[in-house]
């Protein structure tokens, strides 16, 4: 397999958007006030903002590509250990999107310190006193939840779960790459790799619920959801299919991945297809349960994003759901590129949407403007 090799080009294009990447978040950082006057029962207010969408940009980014990151060596896993062999081809490709996850692990240092030295409110369980009953903020119900949700469990489940994921994964890379360079017809390379992945599946369905739990649902910590883990789990696994079906368009269309013909396209139009089902199954589900039983503790949640995140709200469900639905459903539609890619395209914004939807009514309320 041919090592990808950047061009000038390439290069350049890719250091502007991070650039300008930067230069966004900290624009996030210093245009925001650090003071804002509110309403507090009927009179004027000053508070600080603790640089609250800062902090929610990232919070947001950080976990949608770590998740990403995370479900392609999942789904690797799955595939490998089910005998499964249509994705050989562009297995490189998932494996250094799942490397990913040791760069998220650095990430998530800084939100774990922001909880620590109190840089970041994005948890309201972080507060001073919401646990204290003899305090005038003692939250009841948070007080209920204080063994999961706390600071030492969300330091300790980052470090060890994520942990775990990056040293499986760079275990399961380098024999991947070891296979590649023995022997042919050695599969003693590939048992090892297929006990690892055994590892990996139960390790990482059981904990990865555990750090969606905390590192997001715990932003709206009244509220709880048994669908929750299994929306953004879907959620996660779309966004890499999206992420997979551009790369590999462009890299093919450099010369890479000359094995991966329009058969293997058309497999991975129908889990992108598939998923997007999936994923709608599980939002409807979590919602038409929630508006049904009409609880107040419940509806709260969806009650502020169809009022404050309305255009939003809705425009994440029909690039998600409308989108796969209405181009890549037939046979032939899953064969033509520049279908996949302009899906890929929308549906990949969609599901950001999406997390930007779960987190931010949640710690910047209506505040998720400029100015």
């Amino acid at each position: 397999m041919n090592q990808f090799t950047f061009t000038g080009r390439e290069k350049m294009v890719l250091m502007f958007f991070m650039a300008l990447g930067a230069i966004c978040l900290a624009a996030t950082y210093f245009v925001e006030p650090a003071t804002m006057v509110v309403m507090n029962h009927g009179h004027e207010e000053t508070v600080s903002t603790h640089h609250m969408r800062f902090w929610s940009n990232f919070l947001q980014n950080v976990v949608f590509f770590l998740g990403m990151a995370f479900t392609a060596m999942f789904g690797y896993c799955a595939f490998i250990t089910a005998y499964g062999g249509w994705f050989s081809g562009m297995k490189r490709l998932w494996e250094a999107y799942a490397l990913w996850m040791g760069v998220g692990l650095i990430m998530m240092l800084i939100l774990i310190a922001g909880v620590w030295m109190h840089w970041h409110h994005l948890y309201h369980w972080n507060a001073h006193g919401v646990t204290d009953i003899n305090d005038p903020h003692y939250d009841e119900i948070i007080a209920g939840k204080a063994p999961f949700l706390n600071k030492y469990w969300y330091t300790f489940a980052t470090l060890i779960c994520v942990g775990v994921y990056v040293f499986i994964t760079m275990r399961i890379r380098s024999l991947s790459v070891a296979e590649d360079n023995g022997v042919k017809g050695d599969y003693s390379y590939h048992n090892k790799m297929r006990g690892w992945m055994a590892a990996f599946l139960p390790w990482g369905a059981f904990t990865s619920a555990i750090l969606i739990w905390q590192w997001m649902m715990s932003v709206d910590a009244h509220w709880y959801s048994t669908m929750y883990a299994w929306n953004v789990t879907a959620s996660f696994f779309v966004g890499l299919l999206s992420m997979t079906v551009l790369m590999l368009i462009y890299l093919k269309s450099r010369g890479y991945f000359v094995y991966v013909t329009e058969n293997h396209m058309h497999d991975i139009g129908k889990y992108l297809f598939g998923f997007s089902v999936f994923w709608t199954y599980t939002w409807f589900s979590q919602y038409m349960l929630i508006w049904y039983s009409n609880i107040p503790e419940e509806v709260t949640y969806y009650m502020q994003r169809f009022g404050e995140y309305k255009l939003l709200f809705f425009t994440m469900v029909a690039l998600n759901f409308a989108m796969p639905v209405l181009l890549v459903m037939s046979r032939d539609a899953k064969r033509v590129s520049g279908l996949l890619v302009f899906t890929g395209v929308f549906v990949l914004i969609g599901h950001w949407l999406d997390h930007y939807i779960m987190i931010m009514p949640g710690t910047v309320g209506s505040h998720y403007g400029f100015g």
